[in-house]
């Protein structure tokens, strides 16, 4: 069982009247995280997360993974360290790479610390045995820790040198059968998102340095985002502000429905999807054998989730100043558990309905879901305090009403402020909803649909 006693979760305490000099620029997502000893600054940018926000991470790994399952897709670890020869034969190596970390090895072979891998996973395939169409397509995908050398890190895990990413690398016969692919992975993407209930906008984008022919991105809509959309009110077209100015239609007017009723929203990049034809299988030979046993270019596709900046981003959109909300599906926890103070007149009873609840609310959410407050030389209220800040999904408390003779209540916290006082029946029931609801998400059952989703989620931000 998980005590709060025992959680390494250094909170950030500042002295009264402190000045606190900034390194860098802060966002409310980043300053919870960091004030709540949730995750903790290593250097400039990078971060050290603490057991609690990993539980999250690790939450938003498997469902990552349960989407990317059921595309097709096959996990792989691939180096982080791709020689720098592979980035030259495509191209790459020629652009802006201003960013990207290079090292040498103590022969001088110089390596990139990968911000991406489409040449490693694409070379990887030319070095194998010859690849039959009867093995396509190809879906592979990792997850692990990529490098930017941002020139100016800021809002923490969302603009980091150092970030965690899911990528998936897919490979198919033709052009006809990698959209069908890009098709299917973007279902995915689609509905992973809308089971993190965050709402989202997918837009048009430019493909830059990665190329291809179709690119899409997704953004949550936030004032600290570093992209301008540009979003239709008539027909839910949105679009990336690059992308827009860049074709022949104004950008004063929809390209979809030539609708005026264009409003600009900033958006956080969460994830990016490409369909990049042979621009990389051609130049690294990764080859083939169609149905007449001749080789021939694979056509790819690329699709990114930056797993650390989801978190982030989501709280960003979701969290009030004071206190982190959560997407239901990444709270560390489904429910807290108060019991009564040390020493107090109601704590010997109240102590039993705390026991019978552990066992219970375990039982309903899983053990692993339940965090016990037992710190009871904390009052009550002080510890009350620290679950709203963290935003539990539920925190119950057992205090001297849950023992009073004539109606014992307990009170139970929801995640957006709401107050009840239940029950033990009750109060057991609403964990059980609360359960169940989650397994919908997982199962596929939503809230609302996806169009609603986008097209509040901008009207909610204007």
């Amino acid at each position: 069982m998980n005590k709060a006693s025992r959680l390494f979760c250094p909170a950030l305490i500042t002295p009264k009247n402190a000045v606190v000099k900034q390194s860098e620029q802060l966002s409310r997502s980043q300053k919870l995280l960091t004030e709540l000893g949730l995750v903790k600054s290593g250097s400039n940018g990078t971060y050290q997360i603490m057991p609690v926000a990993q539980r999250s991470v690790d939450k938003l790994i498997d469902l990552v993974q349960r989407n990317m399952q059921q595309a097709g897709g096959q996990k792989i670890t691939l180096p982080i360290l791709t020689p720098t020869g592979l980035w030259k034969k495509t191209g790459r190596l020629e652009g802006d790479i201003s960013e990207f970390y290079m090292v040498r090895d103590r022969s001088g072979k110089q390596f990139l610390m990968s911000p991406t891998h489409e040449e490693a996973v694409t070379a990887m395939l030319a070095t194998t045995s010859p690849i039959s169409y009867r093995q396509l397509p190809l879906r592979l995908y990792q997850i692990g820790p990529k490098f930017r050398d941002e020139l100016k890190t800021r809002f923490g895990l969302m603009r980091a040198k150092e970030f965690l990413m899911k990528d998936m690398y897919s490979f198919d016969v033709s052009e006809e059968t990698a959209r069908e692919t890009y098709s299917t992975v973007s279902a995915a993407y689609d509905r992973l998102f809308k089971q993190l209930e965050v709402p989202f906008v997918k837009v048009n984008a430019a493909t830059g340095i990665m190329g291809g022919s179709v690119s899409h991105e997704y953004h949550y809509v936030s004032p600290v985002g570093e992209d301008t959309l540009l979003q239709c009110s008539s027909c839910g077209y949105a679009g990336n502000s690059e992308v827009l100015e860049g074709q022949t239609v104004s950008p004063a007017s929809c390209p979809s429905c030539k609708s005026l009723d264009l409003r600009e929203v900033r958006g956080v990049e969460v994830a990016h999807t490409f369909l990049l034809g042979d621009k990389y299988s051609k130049p690294l030979g990764a080859t083939f054998l169609n149905t007449s046993g001749k080789p021939q270019p694979l056509v790819m596709g690329c699709y990114g989730i930056g797993i650390t900046r989801i978190i982030a981003a989501s709280l960003e959109v979701l969290s009030t100043e004071q206190e982190l909300h959560w997407p239901r599906l990444l709270a560390p926890y489904d429910v807290c558990l108060i019991g009564p103070k040390q020493g107090s007149k109601e704590q010997p009873a109240a102590e039993l309905i705390e026991n019978e609840l552990l066992l219970n609310v375990g039982e309903l959410c899983g053990h692993q879901e339940l965090l016990h407050d037992d710190r009871k030389e904390l009052t009550i209220g002080k510890r009350l305090l620290e679950a709203k800040r963290l935003g539990h999904p539920l925190t119950i408390v057992v205090g001297a009403k849950a023992v009073q003779q004539d109606s014992p209540k307990l009170e139970v916290h929801l995640s957006k402020g709401e107050k009840l006082e239940l029950d033990l029946s009750e109060a057991l029931k609403l964990v059980s909803e609360h359960s169940q609801y989650k397994n919908s998400l997982l199962n596929g059952s939503f809230h609302r649909d996806e169009e609603e989703s986008r097209s509040q989620s901008v009207g909610h931000q204007l």
